[in-house]
């Protein structure tokens, strides 16, 4: 079953294990979750900050070194 959803930026489909995933229009991946609310939730608000220019659009945030600091 696939739905589209905000006149065609994003479609929604129930995978494997009852898990959902959403791909935008050009058929890349966006998210995979639990459930359809959550699935299109979701979307919406990555795909707004992809248009916002936040983080470039990644969904990851990488980082080229990590300290912690402090005794234990």
């Amino acid at each position: 079953m696939t739905e589209w959803y905000d006149d065609g930026a994003f479609r929604v489909e129930q995978k494997r294990y009852g898990l959902w995933e959403s791909y935008d229009k050009d058929g890349k991946g966006i998210v995979t979750s639990l459930t359809e609310e959550e699935c299109v939730r979701a979307s919406r608000f990555i795909l707004k900050c992809r248009i916002d220019g936040w983080n470039n659009g990644e969904s990851v945030v990488k980082s080229e070194n990590s300290f912690v600091g402090g005794k234990l």
